[in-house]
Parts: structure tokens; sequence; C-alpha cells
């Protein structure tokens, strides 16, 4: 269920419990919003709409909350839902099934995990003048703009402008030096992998193609996913979603993908994204030995759902690098 399909739900359970009864003189939102719970939240996502239902259904706002929690229980895709604070509904999404989650990701291709739980938002962004904060600005913009946020940026001429205007300051620590001379891909990479509050190292080891090196990881896997699709139609298959003794630690990332992206958006830190996507790549690296039949085996259903869970890993591998401003090789 993605954070739209999510925001839906919850307003279909509000509706439900107006036409009910129980919510009597409650005014409807038009949408409703869900973020990544904060602190002292669970799950996978929160919203605060018993709050804004509270005054107008003239109920506690935990009241509310009681309401609204066992509908959404009844809902398809959602396995609990906890009530914490003064009424924050905090929602745990049932994981997909393997076959519908691949379905899905190749359905959706690059731009799996988009959404428009910021629709309607507009976030300005002024980056200082320093090029780690361009980069991460302009990071920023794309992984916003994947949530549906229209999104302003402005490069900032001096620091004396700081405190004019509103909008979002991206400041973080500087790079200690120019990072591109390692190319702009390696560059990036520095740039974006640390925490905006971590000073970048900006060194050879961005270049290094060993095991060792997260970027080069991440690439190698996302071409290993192409080579393995070419190498397949060569033997006369092609992915295939199906059932599949897969590493569900691969799963599991492919179904936060989603969730990662929202959280990227919400707290400005496109690190949370560079993060992930080493997970992606080291939770799918062990699938491909046994994604290709071996001497005289025949092509099975079980190749041809590894090769479709080993493209959706590409996929997902591909369209993140995209949006930190990172070229995603078919061969390297």
């Amino acid at each position: 269920m993605t954070p739209v399909e999510l925001s839906r739900t919850v307003l279909h359970a509000v509706r439900r419990a107006v036409d009910e009864g129980e919510l009597r003189g409650a005014v409807l939102p038009e949408r409703v919003r869900v973020t990544p719970p904060g602190p002292g939240g669970c799950g996978d996502y929160a919203t605060n709409v018993a709050l804004q239902l509270a005054r107008s259904a003239g109920q506690p706002a935990q009241r509310v909350a009681g309401i609204l929690r066992p509908r959404l229980l009844r809902a398809p895709g959602i396995s609990d839902v906890v009530v914490t604070g003064p009424g924050f509904l905090n929602i745990s999404l049932a994981r997909a099934g393997t076959v519908g989650l691949v379905r899905e990701i190749l359905r959706c291709g690059s731009r799996y995990g988009h959404g428009d739980a910021l629709s309607g938002r507009t976030v300005r962004l002024r980056a200082v003048p320093e090029v780690r904060a361009v980069v991460q600005a302009e990071a920023l913009g794309r992984i916003l703009r994947s949530q549906g946020a229209v999104v302003h940026l402005d490069h900032l001429g001096h620091l004396n402008h700081l405190d004019d205007d509103h909008g979002t300051v991206v400041r973080p620590v500087p790079a200690p030096a120019d990072p591109f001379p390692l190319g702009r891909d390696a560059a990036h990479w520095a740039l974006l992998h640390p925490a905006p509050h971590d000073r970048p190292r900006i060194g050879g080891e961005h270049l290094v193609q060993r095991e060792g090196n997260p970027l080069f990881r991440v690439r190698y896997a996302h071409a290993r996913t192409r080579a393995l699709l070419r190498n397949a139609a060569d033997l006369g298959f092609g992915p295939e979603p199906g059932p599949v003794a897969e590493d569900r630690s691969l799963v599991q990332v492919l179904a936060d993908h989603p969730r990662i992206l929202a959280d990227a958006a919400a707290h400005r830190a496109p690190d949370r994204l560079a993060r992930h996507l080493v997970a992606v790549a080291d939770a799918v690296l062990p699938l491909f030995p046994a994604v290709l039949p071996l001497g005289e085996e025949k092509p099975s259903a079980a190749h041809r759902a590894r090769l479709a869970l080993a493209d959706a890993a590409g996929a997902v591998l591909a369209g993140g690098l995209s949006l930190l401003g990172i070229d995603a090789p078919d061969h390297l």
C-alpha cells in the first residue's frame, strides 16, 4: 500500500464513522496526511487526523482515534494500528506477498515508490554557496518531487542572506575539497551518502571497484541485474513473477522503498535513500548465482521468478540512483 492509498483508506474510515453516527458533526478533511512516525511513534506511518477531527466532533482526540482504529484494522493491507500520545494513529502495513510486490515494482519501473503524499505542498530550498549544499539541495528537490511536492530551488549568493525570506536552508557540513575530480557520480555519492551533519570524505576510495566501496556495490548490483536479463534472453526466457524461496531480507528492503523515499523527503535526508540503496544491493547480491540455469538445466518457473525479483531490485536501484543524480550503468 502506497502513502496515497493509505491516505484514502484513512479518509474512507473517517467517512464511515461519520455516516454511522459515531463522529456526528465532524468536518471531513479534503485529504488525510500520513507521514513516517515521529518520536514515540511506531509502525510504518502515522496520522494526526483524530486531532483534526476532535473539535468539530466534540470528542477528545483519543476517543476519535479509538473510533477509527477498528475500522482501519478491517481495511485490507493494514496489519496493526496503535494509538499514541494525544491521539496519533500509528499504522503498520501488511507485507505484500512477493509476487504482488514484484509485479508492482516491474509495473512502475524506476518510479516505484513515487507518490503524491506531498501533493499541493510547495517547498522552497535555499542552498548556501558551497558545493555539498548545492548537490544536496538538488537531490532533495528530486526526492521531494517524487512525492508530489512543488519545489523551488534558490542558490544563495551570499551567506548574509540566510535569514531572508522563508524556506529550508540547506547547509550541511561543507566538503573539505572539490569532489568533482572524482567524476560526477562518485562526487555526488561522496557528498550525499554521509548524513548532512557528518564530514564527507573526498578521496579515491569512492572510485575503487571493490566490495568495500558502497557505491561500487550499488552500481555493480544494478549492472548485474541488467546482465542477467540479457543472459536469460539469450537462453530464451524472461522474468515472470512467481513464488520463489527468496531471501526475506531482499523482499523486505524492496517493500520498504516507498517508505524510505517518503522518509527522506519528510526529513530532508538524501543520505537515508543512499544507505537504503546499499541495503538493497547487499540483499540482492546473494540471489544472483541462482537466477540462471546451470549446465544442462532447463529454465524453470523458479528461474523466471528469481529473474523477476532481480529485475525488480534493479529497478529500485536505478530509480534511487537517479534521484541522487547518479547514473545506473547497464555495463560495469
